[in-house]
């Protein structure tokens, strides 16, 4: 039955009132696998008729729909052909007719069709776009040109490819010259309209659009059709970055259109200083000359602050171009560029200092270094250590003289001059540090005509030891000078230091007490040249209980969800702290789990900072990790029920995590039945609906192993073997998901007897052999070589490589010679990782050793595996280490919202089933030794009937 109108807009109703959102949710779900529901939900969309709230939640519901419903894995669409070219005709037209608030979801509906379909699936897609441009409908203009930045924009991060360059000429060549002239007749429309602010405003959209999408067009080449325009486009773009008309001043104090369209020029004329400056470079005299005088007159309104810091990375782009950089190398320009750029943008304003009072965590993020935020401090810092990078000498002199004019103008009046020593202090850092700081070791160098350590004693370190009639701006300067240089101070240093920093997670201010927290995280991160940690475990355990205790206590401050998840940094101290103490968090253990269970109860309502509850998560895969060996019973049950009860509530966000902590609980007891309440959960994972979600889908896999490592006798008497391998079958049919499916069946099999699978070995071949033959990947291809090696290397265990041909013939007379040469020995030779290098050679020698296929059947094949075992030991590999140190991850590389994110304190050091086998080549020596006399003879006989001359000579060392 189709889906109705009416039911589907009050269901997109109900999803707006907090108290029916999740009911709606479900129910439309239920409505979303109705023939033409995408298309119902773009006639709402329409319908002018609808409140405006009810249009725009059906336009995010029809592009989630869209991204999860429009093709599989392979590219494949999901829905019905007719109903796919009913969506790309409509959703153009569209996009052109509706209010911009909903013309953004259905641009990145748009954005998400074109990442699959265009342009060969959508050639018509461009002529459309073109079709829809007027001369003067702006709204229509809109429309068209957000639709076509949609698609574009997905250029700048892709690799160069000529599949891309096709795709971008394809566009060039049908829309460049309209899209020139589109730009022209823009200008054109504001002289005309310069009067009128309602046009005004239209035309400064439509020029902004203009702006992203020349940018879009230039991102992976420059167009002959820009190159040859260059006389054109040039005072085209100078011209709007001095254009002035009080009519687009906003009253609000926000940045507008202007500014953002003189931003974006900014942005463009960067990026073609990095790329293009050969051909470009003659017109740039003007463009430098307007950013100075801009940078020199604009106020401090934060409504300016995207187009200063936009402006000075343009003048940082151009520093780096040596001819250009010469115009600053003068000891009175230098002056100039710092007191009139540089300071005025590095100098605090009324509006930081609101921030810091009012909007404290959202100050933190803008101001920490690493931060992408677009702030006027960070633009000015670069610019200034660009001007280092050329004339080190010379700038630090000139900057050094400001330096200490501002510490001077602090000394004479600390109270009410404390703003010019956070002068001081920041452009001491700018001009200390070089290159690129990192994550994990803050700056590792310094430039050598300054001293850190001096200057931190003499100016910063005062206000960190006093206690009171300090700024906490200061205080804050100075626990960030720590962080900033931590890779600069000796371990002793640290010692020193480490204990005024706890002291300061006590201080009432927010922002100093974050940056506190910040800074004790990063430092027990920290390590010496030598890969040892500056702080151990011994040094921090003594003080864990009451600096977690402490950190708790601040989270916990105000117990609304949104206060408890705030500030991501107090719980990545948190986690760190239980990190590096290890079982040291054994004494401790009740109260820690009690505050991690209450946050995970609170914060459980609505979830809303991914990064505060993955710190959260991680926090309690390190309490289970180093705490569960020695209280297994007591995480198990203090752990189960409050995780459990986040499944029951549908915290889909928490789903992943709680997968990977349930099997991180069973695995550290690894020796014990598997508790009843897991196995109550078994049923429900076997359904398929928990793994319709793909970022289900790893922890899942990940859980069913550690279930099956402890319950193996209970799955097969509850007949749960077969869903199992029904869940290997699914996710070894898509690509996406085929390594999962490897690593699902590898487990089975070490779990289980193998007489218990002896039925499931031919289908489950059978599987793999249609994959290769019909769509093969290079993972997937790997990962079936790995398996063979797997299977044959374990032949103590009923298993072996006669086993692997008996299956495989099994599935198809004669398929295991070539399978064996085109796959299996080639791919051999691709595998990378130490642990699979050493079965593939077990598994090789074993071969050799004791096959009886390979001595009366494939003879010739006795020495391809010889040469193929040759081959591997030319390259032996390195002895497995077990290495049980937890990965940092930078959080802003993790994919927070699209799915799966891996907790690395969950995360398994691999077992090397092998661990007698320290030398491969000793091994293999020993074996073949061995088995020749336990054959009487056999291998010495095979050698001097079947292999070269070359080959055998080089088997002869293990002979």
């Amino acid at each position: 039955m189709a889906a109705s109108i009416e039911t589907v807009s009050q269901l997109l109703e109900a999803t707006l009132d907090p108290s029916k959102n999740k009911q709606a949710e479900a129910a439309l779900q239920q409505e979303e696998i109705k023939p033409g529901y995408s298309l119902l939900l773009l006639q709402i969309i329409a319908a002018s008729a609808q409140p405006y709230n009810t249009r725009l939640a059906s336009a995010l519901c029809f592009k989630n729909f869209i991204r999860r419903s429009w093709t599989d894995e392979d590219g494949n669409y999901k829905l019905p052909q007719s109903e796919v070219t009913a969506i790309k005709q409509e959703l153009i037209g569209l996009m052109t007719s509706v209010p911009q608030g909903i013309q953004s979801q259905l641009g990145d509906a748009v954005s998400i069709i074109a990442e699959s379909d265009f342009w060969e699936r959508w050639d018509t897609l461009i002529d459309d776009l073109v079709s829809r441009l007027t001369p003067d409908n702006y709204v229509v203009n809109n429309g068209v040109l957000r639709v076509a930045h949609s698609i574009f924009k997905r250029w700048r991060s892709l690799y160069r490819s000529d599949e891309l360059f096709t795709e971008i000429n394809h566009v060039l060549d049908k829309f460049g010259p309209p899209f020139l002239a589109l730009f022209e007749n823009t200008d054109r429309l504001i002289e005309q309209k310069k009067d009128d602010k309602a046009a005004l405003e239209q035309l400064f959209s439509t020029l902004n659009l203009i702006i992203k999408i020349f940018y879009d067009l230039s991102c992976q080449d420059l167009p002959p059709l820009f190159e040859d325009n260059f006389a054109a486009l040039s005072p085209l773009l100078h011209k709007y970055l001095t254009y002035e008309n009080p009519i687009l001043e906003d009253d609000a104090g926000e940045a507008g259109s202007l500014e953002f369209v003189k931003a974006g020029i900014f942005e463009a004329l960067t990026f073609y200083v990095k790329s293009y400056e050969d051909a470009f470079g003659s017109y740039l005299a003007q463009f430098i000359t307007t950013s100075w005088n801009l940078l020199t007159a604009i106020g401090p309104e934060t409504k300016y602050d995207i187009l200063v810091s936009k402006a000075l990375q343009f003048l940082t782009a151009i520093s780096r171009v040596s001819h250009h950089a010469q115009n600053f190398n003068d000891d009175a320009i230098l002056g100039q560029v710092i007191e009139k750029v540089v300071l005025p943008n590095l100098s605090l304003r009324d509006s930081d200092m609101e921030m810091f009072e009012d909007e404290p965590i959202e100050f933190i993020r803008r101001d920490l270094e690493g931060s992408d935020s677009d702030t006027r401090r960070r633009a000015a810092t670069d610019f200034l250590r660009q001007l280092m990078e050329q004339f080190e000498q010379r700038v630090t002199e000139v900057v050094s003289k400001y330096i200490e004019h501002f510490i001077s103008d602090f000394s004479k009046d600390p109270a009410t001059n404390w703003k010019s020593k956070d002068t001081a202090v920041y452009l001491f850092s700018s001009i200390a540090a070089k290159g690129v700081a990192t994550a994990g070791q803050g700056v590792k160098g310094t430039n050598p005509l300054v001293n850190v350590i001096d200057f931190f004693q003499k100016n910063v370190a005062g206000d960190l030891v006093a206690e009171s009639r300090v700024e906490p701006i200061l205080k804050v300067d100075a626990i960030k000078f720590l962080y900033i240089f931590r890779s600069q101070m000796s371990k002793e240093q640290w010692h020193d230091a480490f204990p005024l920093l706890v002291q300061h997670l006590t201080s009432p201010n927010y922002v100093v007490y974050t940056y506190a927290a910040i800074t004790v995280e990063r430092i027990l991160f920290l390590t010496t040249e030598a890969k040892e940690p500056i702080f151990s475990k011994a040094d921090v355990s003594p003080l864990a209980g009451d600096l977690l205790e402490h950190l708790f206590q601040l989270i916990e401050k105000d117990g609304a969800p949104e206060k408890v998840q705030e500030n991501e940094f107090l719980m990545r101290c948190v986690m760190r702290v239980l990190i590096v103490i290890k079982d040291g968090v054994v004494p401790i253990i009740d109260k820690v789990l009690s505050h991690l269970i209450k946050i995970t109860d609170v914060i459980s309502v609505n979830p809303s900072n991914p990064r505060f509850y993955y710190y959260h998560f991680e926090a309690l895969g390190a309490v289970i990790r180093f705490g569960g060996p020695a209280n297994a019973d007591k995480i198990e049950k203090g752990l189960f029920e409050p995780l459990a009860v986040t499944l029951q509530k549908e915290v889909t966000e928490f789903t992943p995590y709680v997968f990977q902590l349930f099997a991180a609980i069973l695995e550290s007891n690894p020796t014990e039945p598997l508790p009843s309440p897991f196995k109550d959960l078994i049923p429900p994972v076997l359904m398929p609906a928990l793994w319709e979600a793909k970022g289900n889908v790893p922890a899942l896999v990940i859980f069913l192993s550690a279930v099956m490592s402890r319950g193996a006798t209970d799955l097969a008497a509850a007949n749960q073997v077969e869903p199992i391998l029904g869940i290997f079958q699914k996710l070894l049919s898509t690509k996406v998901h085929e390594r999962l499916g490897f690593d699902l069946i590898e487990n089975v099999i070490k779990s289980f007897p193998v007489a218990s699978l002896q039925a499931y070995f031919e289908p489950m071949f059978n599987i793999m052999l249609v994959r290769l033959n019909s769509s093969k990947t290079e993972i997937f291809a790997l990962r079936f070589v790995k398996f063979y090696h797997f299977l044959s290397a374990r032949d103590r265990e009923g298993l072996g490589a006669d086993f692997v041909i008996n299956v495989i013939e099994q599935v198809q007379t004669g398929v295991f010679a070539p399978l064996y040469l085109n796959i299996v020995l080639p791919e051999t030779q691709k595998l990378a990782k130490p642990l699979d290098r050493k079965t593939a050679v077990i598994s090789l020698v074993k071969t050799l050793a004791d096959s009886t296929a390979f001595v009366d059947k494939y003879k010739k094949g006795w020495g391809y595996t010889c040469e193929a075992l040759l081959r591997l030991l030319q390259n032996p590999p390195l002895p497995v280490i077990v290495d049980d140190s937890i990965p940092d991850q930078d959080v802003d590389d993790l994919g927070f919202g699209v799915g799966y994110t891996q907790l690395n304190t969950c995360k398994r050091p691999s077992v090397d089933p092998w661990p007698e086998v320290t030398d491969v080549k000793v091994m293999v020596r020993e074996y073949l030794r061995e088995a020749d006399g336990r054959h009487n003879g056999r291998i010495n006989s095979i050698v001097q009937e079947r292999l070269t001359d070359e080959v055998r000579n080089a088997l002869s060392a293990y002979l």
